[in-house]
């Protein structure tokens, strides 16, 4: 007969097994069980389909964290549906410039946190993983050009981030809008007008003046192209007599330029001379002003040519006078 199973070493037995299981999970589980996570919480207005709890959270394509929870909440005034999307990010994936860890564990500073990181122009966005499984993750990166949209209500106490549109929502948002302006206009006036218009033209292009015109503009057409055919015609004579006229007066200047060339140089060299004559007139210039000159020989020999002829004039006075006085003297 079998010895009956001792029910305490069972329980020991399975005790243990639990122990071994659950301490096996938190050491191979990366040890995130005794980590400090920082919460928030993201509203979008976008729909999750594809949103997962345990999807990742990147920022700028870095992996800081992952999606906890998603639930809906329903606001009993208004009837209006929210998505809360709570994210927990390891704030030991985010260090400062000396290469600390970001501390905020304590909900004042992960409010300050989150109201600095908003400030900055901090944004959630939801991104597609892979178009083949549709799966999105939460992308948080700076969008300083987009306004920032909070919902502002109390969720579980958690601080909010700001969410944008996702890209395909942004380009239906987009399309939607350019629709709506294109209902507004009024297609069916314009085209009426448009009508209107094109009967108008029609008539116009029909019309006897509109046939007269075309043949009045056909047979201007044909004047001209004879015009220009005269004028074709007469035109290349003129440009040959132009043209050897150009050449005749071009070797008229060459050989008026050679037959002026030996004038230019006899008129030079009678400058020459006649620089040299006036050289030569200012050298006796010179001269006679050095015998006009008052202490000059010259000058003294004409004062006694005068004198001379002053006694030579007194005496021939005299002897008219007296001319006895040849014989007897004075």
């Amino acid at each position: 007969m079998s010895k009956q199973a001792n029910p305490l070493a069972i329980g020991l037995f399975l005790t243990g097994a639990l122990t071994l299981l659950t301490m096996g999970v938190m050491i191979f589980g990366g040890g995130d069980y005794f980590k400090d996570k920082n919460r928030f919480v993201i509203f979008f207005d976008s729909a999750l389909n594809g949103l997962n709890v345990g999807a990742p959270v990147k920022l700028q394509g870095v992996q800081i964290g992952n999606v906890s929870e998603i639930s809906l909440v329903m606001e009993t005034d208004t009837d209006r549906i929210y998505k809360p999307v709570v994210i927990e990010i390891d704030p030991a994936l985010l260090r400062n410039t000396s290469g600390e860890e970001s501390h905020g564990h304590t909900k004042k500073q992960q409010q300050e946190a989150a109201q600095r990181m908003i400030e900055a122009g901090l944004k959630a966005r939801l991104e597609t993983q892979s178009l083949l499984t549709g799966l999105l993750y939460v992308d948080l990166n700076f969008y300083s050009d987009k306004p920032i949209n909070l919902v502002k209500l109390d969720y579980k106490n958690l601080p909010e981030l700001p969410s944008v549109p996702t890209t395909v929502d942004e380009i239906r948002n987009t399309a939607d809008e350019i629709i709506n302006r294109a209902k507004q206009l009024p297609v069916e006036e314009t085209l009426k007008n448009l009508s209107d218009t094109l009967t108008e033209i029609r008539n116009l292009l029909q019309s006897d003046n509109t046939k007269q015109s075309m043949t009045a503009l056909a047979k201007s057409l044909q004047e001209t192209q004879k015009l220009m055919a005269t004028l074709n015609r007469q035109t290349e004579p003129l440009l040959s007599n132009a043209n050897g006229a150009l050449t005749d007066t071009r070797a008229t200047l060459r050989d008026f330029n050679r037959e002026l060339l030996p004038v230019l140089r006899a008129a030079e060299q009678s400058l020459a001379a006649a620089t040299q004559v006036l050289q030569e007139s200012r050298h006796a210039l010179n001269a006679v002003e050095t015998l006009a000159d008052a202490d000059a020989p010259l000058n003294q020999a004409l004062l006694e040519v005068r004198n001379a002829s002053r006694s030579l004039k007194d005496l021939a006075e005299g002897l008219e006078r007296q001319p006895q006085a040849l014989i007897y003297g004075k």
